[in-house]
């Protein structure tokens, strides 16, 4: 008896069982949970907070179509993939809060993205983005929207209505100005347009009241706008790495601007990596008040 349990196991070990092995490793980590037939809903995390699927990293071309039948479900994640196209079934969620689409191939969304009336949280950075669907101003309930990395050069003006939104990441695009529609977002506190096309920065930042950090790195901004001034909950300003020459006297408004920051974490003015006239590169080692002072009696002189 245990002569032929043991020949049973050896024969296991042949070249057929390591063959089901094998093949049995090809399936996703998706499909062989659903194998023996399961429902794909156990496939849900179930936290305190929110019911939450994800599907990270696995080479994914197109979401299986399971998907869009998790109608419960509130966050997805699909990030890191290698998906082209989000078929719109996604508009059958309707129940999500947070959609992490980052690091794909996507060139658009689908327009029943407006289905989405519960969405606060969208990334879609690190894909290859040249526009926004109009009906995206639809979702009204939209916080926070991470747009990154991709090939956007204008935003469509529907986003104006976007009235809930609080932090915007519009960096490392092609926009040539930013936006006007990014104006009429009034709880902005985070805005990053870094690593743009940007020559300057219109007159209606000033619309802004709330913005507390405000990235403009990288760009070919000329002028520091005496508007920007008027931004006094700014508690970090990066301007670093542009073409300012000029700084305006009215620099002494930003009164939460409490230092010149070297560190790209730390809170405080950035200015570094811009032609300043003299001597105001000199004013920047002896620190914030030292530079405001200048200013200040420059404009009287």
């Amino acid at each position: 008896m245990g002569a032929r349990q043991s020949g049973a196991r050896r024969k296991d070990k042949g070249p057929l069982g390591r063959g089901l092995l094998r093949g049995r490793q090809k399936f996703s980590s998706w499909d062989d949970a659903l194998l023996p037939g399961r429902d794909p809903r156990c496939l849900l995390k179930r936290g305190l907070r929110h019911v939450s699927f994800s599907l990270v990293t696995k080479g994914m071309t197109d979401a299986p179509d399971f998907l869009w039948g998790l109608s419960e479900m509130q966050k997805l994640n699909l990030s890191h993939n290698q998906l082209r196209a989000v078929p719109p079934e996604l508009g059958k969620l309707t129940r999500l809060v947070v959609l992490n689409l980052c690091g794909n191939r996507l060139k658009t969304l689908p327009r029943e993205v407006s289905l989405l009336q519960s969405l606060k949280v969208l990334f879609v950075h690190m894909n290859g983005l040249t526009e926004l669907p109009a009906e995206l101003g639809a979702c009204r309930s939209l916080e926070v929207l991470s747009a990154s990395h991709n090939c956007l050069s204008q935003l469509p003006a529907s986003l104006a209505d976007l009235s809930r939104l609080r932090k915007l990441n519009l960096s490392h695009n092609r926009f040539a100005h930013i936006p006007v529609c990014v104006f009429s977002l009034k709880e902005l506190d985070f805005l990053h347009v870094g690593s743009n096309r940007l020559e300057n920065i219109a007159e209606s930042i000033q619309c802004l009241a709330g913005l507390q950090i405000f990235i403009a790195e990288g760009n070919h901004i000329h002028t520091f706008p005496r508007s920007l001034c008027l931004l006094t909950s700014l508690e970090l300003l990066n301007l670093n790495n542009n073409d300012i020459q000029t700084l305006p006297a009215e620099l002494y408004l930003l009164c939460r601007l409490t230092r010149i920051a070297w560190n790209p974490m730390d809170k405080g003015l950035h200015i570094s990596r811009n032609p300043l006239s003299k001597p105001l590169p000199e004013l920047l080692e002896g620190g914030l008040e030292m530079l405001v002072s200048y200013l200040k009696d420059s404009k009287h002189t």
